[in-house]
C-alpha cells in the first residue's frame, strides 16, 4: 500500500513480506524531524542524521528478521524509503536534479554526487575496515546506499575520501548524501519545468 500526495511532496509506503515489515513516511519539505524504529540502534542513528541533513521528515517503522541477521532489515528499509523519495518527488518538475556535496567528521571526508536521472545506478566506496557498526554489518552500510538508490531511481556515486574510524567513515557518507539530496530536490524559482532534454526523469 502507498499513498502520495506530491503537492506537498510527501508519500507513505507500506511493504510486507516474510522477511520484514515496514512503513515509512516522507515529508521532503520538513525540518529535518525523525522518529525511527528498525530494531538496530547504528542504522536508526544514520537514518537520523540522513534525515537531519536533508531537511526532511521522515517515520519509519521496520520489523525484521533479525533473529537471522541484519541483511534483510538494512536492505528493506532501504528500499522503502527510497519509494517513498521517489514517489514523493512526483514528476521532478522544477527541481535541481543534480547534486554534489562533501561531509567531514573529524578524520574523515565523505563525497556524493546525485542525479536524480530516473535511471537507478550506484557506486559505492567506503573503505569500512572492520566487520560491523553495533549490529549491523559494514557491508550492510554499503547495500542500504545501493538499495536505495535503486529504489529512489537515482545515480549515486558516493566515496569515503579519507578516514582513520569506521563510525566516522559511514556517518559522513550518511551525510554528504543528505547534503547532496537537500540540493538536488530544491525547487528552482524560475524554471519550473522538468529538468532533462527528454521532458520527463
Amino acid at each position: 500500500m502507498s499513498t502520495t500526495d506530491t503537492s506537498n511532496r510527501t508519500a507513505t509506503v507500506e511493504r510486507q513480506t516474510r522477511e520484514t515489515t515496514i512503513t515509512a513516511s516522507i515529508n521532503l519539505d520538513g525540518s529535518g524531524k525523525a522518529s525511527t524504529s528498525t530494531g538496530i540502534g547504528f542504522l536508526d542513528h544514520m537514518l537520523e542524521t540522513l534525515t537531519l541533513h536533508a531537511r526532511f521528515d521522515l517515520e519509519l517503522s521496520c520489523k525484521g528478521d533479525l533473529h537471522i541477521d541484519d541483511h534483510h532489515t538494512a536492505e528493506d528499509c532501504a528500499l522503502v524509503l527510497g519509494y517513498a523519495f521517489n514517489r514523493a518527488l512526483g514528476d521532478k518538475r522544477g527541481i535541481a536534479r543534480f547534486a554534489s556535496a562533501y561531509a567531514p567528521l573529524d578524520e574523515a571526508l565523505a563525497r556524493a554526487v546525485v542525479d536524480l536521472s530516473g535511471r537507478p545506478f550506484a557506486h559505492v566506496e567506503l573503505g569500512l575496515a572492520r566487520e560491523s557498526r553495533g549490529t549491523l554489518a559494514c557491508e550492510n552500510i554499503t547495500l542500504f546506499f545501493a538499495s536505495f538508490a535503486t529504489a529512489a531511481n537515482l545515480t549515486l556515486l558516493l566515496d569515503v575520501l579519507r578516514s582513520h574510524n569506521d563510525h566516522h567513515a559511514a556517518e559522513a557518507a550518511f551525510k554528504s548524501l543528505a547534503l547532496s539530496l537537500r540540493q538536488a530536490i530544491a525547487r528552482n524559482a524560475v524554471d519550473a519545468g522538468v529538468p532533462s532534454t527528454k521532458g520527463v526523469l
